[in-house]
């Protein structure tokens, strides 16, 4: 198999509405099926997700930020890492990073190569559970590709809660939970308890976990997990602290009282990421957190494409993925802390899956000029039903047929002291950093996906 060969036989398993996952309404019995898929592909691959510890990330808002924090610092202490992260923006190899580089096309299509007849056996041996979905795979592809780099350490972002994640099949040396809210709330509850029972699922008897800020009834939630399961719980503002200041970060804990510490990540947010991902690594082994020098210099060398990126100036232009009502209300924060004068453009762009009118209502507070825009995915919201719930509420709002014609029409009327921000989802954000040059998706993978 060549590199295109690899993409198409990943993406013919695209199940649900296009996407990498099986359908999730169909129950848990259904959704349980993917985790003896998983296990199934993996056991005849060898088990490589034995071969080398693992921290495993779930979280709504701040777990992506968080596993690439993770993997850096550990880069920066001369570990091989791994980091296994969704969804990509531009090209699929981005899922499967090694110390921050995507996987070859040539290393993609060996580990296809590999994975292709173990995922035959798993159909002809036990077909009662299934043909595995493309998650399913790529999970199976992004662990063996790792144990064939021989990594010191590997970083797995969940996909999409934690329980009946695909991921969910690894014992982790060590456990994170970002901050939880509300998404996915058709599939993970309606209830930010019900929500945490799902996230809550990653964690492992005995095994440590590190839990970041949490609304109260989430934290309730993990508690009683981490409790039934003997796992050793710590907790943001307990067992570490961290603030944001005008000076700089300060992030106190085990590791010491680290202060005015420059991060790469803008908004406040990220310092709260940062804490949670230094008690990750700490728990994992404190020696990585030894040279205060040397993490600092990682902190502020990060890089995570998509996230508050700033990619342009005079108008400041940013990108950020934020695609459910607590991360728009991050960014609003964060701009709030950035932008000085002029006036704010939203390029706004949402899955139709998501809460169209709360994602708006939470942008009100910037009074933006707001576009409303659809990326090419098939699941995107039409400009219309966001510029219907932009209208109820008052704001100024035009609609463009996509990002593309989006940004080009706003960057020509806006003036050098104005701010233009491209959000609602992560796909909105792939094809404005594609308009600006950035980056490109080679065709075949576009054509194959939408």
């Amino acid at each position: 198999m060549d590199y295109r060969e690899s993409i198409e036989w990943i993406i013919s398993r695209a199940g649900y509405d296009k996407g990498f996952v099986a359908n999730p309404f169909a129950g848990d019995e259904v959704a349980a099926l993917g985790l003896r898929r998983t296990v199934a592909l993996l056991r005849r691959l060898g088990d490589p997700q034995d071969r080398y510890p693992i921290v495993h990330v779930a979280g709504t808002k701040g777990k992506g930020s968080t596993c690439a924090t993770i993997a850096t610092v550990a880069a920066a202490n001369d570990r091989t890492t791994g980091l296994y992260a969704t969804p990509h923006l531009h090209t699929f190899r981005e899922r499967i990073l090694i110390n921050g580089t995507p996987l070859s096309e040539e290393e993609f299509a060996a580990v296809a190569e590999l994975a292709v007849p173990a995922d035959l056996l798993v159909q002809a041996e036990e077909p009662e559970i299934g043909e595995p979905t493309a998650f399913e795979v790529a999970t199976a592809m992004a662990l063996l590709a790792f144990q064939r780099a021989d990594v010191d350490l590997t970083v797995l972002e969940v996909g999409m809660g934690g329980r009946l994640d695909a991921t969910n099949v690894v014992t982790p040396a060590v456990a994170a939970i970002s901050t939880i809210s509300f998404d996915h709330t058709a599939i993970l509850g309606s209830t930010l308890e019900a929500i945490a029972f799902e996230k809550g699922g990653i964690i492992k008897p005995g095994k440590p976990v590190a839990i970041g800020p949490q609304p109260a009834e989430a934290l309730a939630e993990l508690r009683r997990i981490a409790s039934e399961r003997s796992a050793p719980l710590f907790i943001a503002g307990r067992d570490w602290q961290t603030e944001a200041t005008p000076d700089g970060a300060t992030l106190s804990g085990p590791w010491g009282d680290w202060r005015g510490v420059e991060l790469a990540l803008s908004g406040s947010h990220q310092v709260e990421n940062a804490g949670l991902a230094l008690m990750t690594l700490w728990l994992l082994d404190a020696g990585m957190l030894a040279d205060e020098a040397r993490v600092r210099s990682a902190l502020a060398s990060i890089r995570w494409p998509g996230r508050f990126e700033r990619v342009g100036t005079a108008p400041a232009i940013y990108v950020d993925g934020a695609h459910n009502v607590n991360s728009i209300q991050r960014l609003v924060a964060t701009i709030q802390e950035t932008h000085t004068s002029g006036k704010v453009h939203v390029i706004l762009g949402i899955s139709r899956d998501k809460d169209i009118a709360g994602m708006v209502s939470a942008l009100e507070p910037l009074d933006p000029q707001l576009t409303a825009t659809a990326s090419h995915n098939p699941r995107a919201a039409a400009p219309d039903a966001i510029a219907a719930a932009a209208l109820a509420i008052g704001l100024v709002v035009e609609t463009s047929p996509d990002i593309a014609t989006a940004l080009e029409t706003v960057r020509a009327g806006a003036s050098p002291s104005d701010t233009i921000v491209v959000t609602g989802s992560l796909y909105a954000v792939a094809e404005a950093r594609e308009a600006l040059g950035l980056a490109s998706t080679p065709s075949f993978e576009r054509e194959l996906l939408y």
